[in-house]
């Protein structure tokens, strides 16, 4: 039976993981979020600045639905859909609140068949980049090239009741704040700073798309031209 290690950060010890305790408002809604990556796993364990542990579990993947928004069948536009959907959103425009809507409308994917989703996950730095982009401030190309260069990892979201029946608690991890607050907080540093750079490249905007453009042109998940964006 295909298994997979994942590994969860947290403030404290949980030997059996629960859906029901899962918040609605998270990326891609009620579910455990986890790691393949043991540093990542520390800097989430510390992120509050308090020592931590990493929870590591063995999950069977046999007979799972998964959902991987980054083996490159999605768009980042997907993404952007989940979280617009799930996340609390300051839309301070009319331009972001029309946006919203279009985007859930055409990009967003149906998760309740799922068991699993494989995806970008939107600490503070990622979540402005998605705020900025529908609020027409950051173009298509560069959206895409700061999640890619910020280096703030993917999450494996365990979303399902029989998910949660085929993981199992492996050992924990004691982990120091001394350590892994600083290299959290240092990684989320690094993605500003290429999200900077990205705003800063104006030169490279006359090819790209806005959401402005994506609406009016009514542009869908199967358009080609997004495709031609993101892989120029």
């Amino acid at each position: 039976m295909p298994t997979m290690k994942i590994l969860h950060g947290s403030n404290h010890i949980i030997k059996k993981p629960e859906l029901a305790l899962g918040k609605e408002s998270n990326d891609y809604g009620r579910g455990f979020y986890c790691t393949e990556l043991p540093e990542m796993a520390r800097e989430w364990a510390c992120k509050e600045n308090q020592n931590g542990f990493v929870n590591e579990y063995c999950l069977q993947t046999d007979g799972l639905k998964i959902l991987n928004l980054l083996d490159g069948r999605h768009s980042v536009l997907n993404w952007i859909a989940l979280l617009l959907k799930n996340r609390i959103f300051t839309l301070d425009s009319e331009i972001a609140a029309d946006a919203r809507e279009y985007i859930i409308e055409h990009f967003s994917i149906d998760t309740a068949d799922y068991d699993v989703v494989i995806g970008y996950r939107a600490d503070d730095s990622y979540f402005s980049y998605a705020q900025s982009f529908v609020s027409n401030a950051l173009p298509l190309r560069s959206l895409d090239t700061a999640l890619r260069l910020g280096k703030l990892g993917a999450q494996i979201v365990l979303i399902s009741e029989k998910a949660f029946r085929q993981i199992e608690f492996v050992s924990a991890e004691p982990v120091e704040k001394e350590i892994y607050y600083p290299k959290f907080y240092a990684r989320d540093n690094t993605a500003r700073t290429v999200y900077r750079n990205e705003i800063k490249k104006n030169g490279a905007y006359r090819d790209d798309l806005f959401v402005m453009d994506i609406m009016r042109e009514e542009i869908g998940n199967d358009d080609p031209r997004i495709q031609r964006i993101i892989r120029k």
